[in-house]
């Protein structure tokens, strides 16, 4: 039996799972930035309230982020869940290498 037959492999498949999922959970959560901010400079629009968008966007930052991971946190695990996979699958292929090369010298 040759050597490379036991070569764990890395699927190209997971790896495009993990960067979807990855891009999925941060379009959402900066749709949701985009969004809070808006109402937000939206909302001191119709106060008539003077508050600059920069005020606007820090405070909608603020508050995205812990909102975002109660309202996707099913996308939050899908993209935690494809990374790990991936990352499992080079971890070993990295490691088969390795020992492959100590092997050697």
């Amino acid at each position: 039996m040759n050597e490379t037959d036991k070569a764990p492999q890395v699927d190209p498949a997971a790896r495009r799972r993990a960067n979807k999922a990855a891009a999925v959970y941060g379009g959402l959560r900066l749709l949701l930035f985009v969004v809070l901010t808006v109402v937000i400079q939206g909302a001191a629009m119709l106060i008539g309230a003077q508050f600059p968008l920069i005020m606007s966007a820090l405070l909608a930052l603020i508050v995205a982020f812990p909102l975002s991971m109660l309202v996707f946190s099913k996308q939050r695990v899908e993209a935690v869940e494809a990374m790990a996979t991936w990352n499992e699958q080079r971890r070993a292929r990295k490691e088969w290498v390795r020992e492959e090369l100590a092997g050697r010298g």
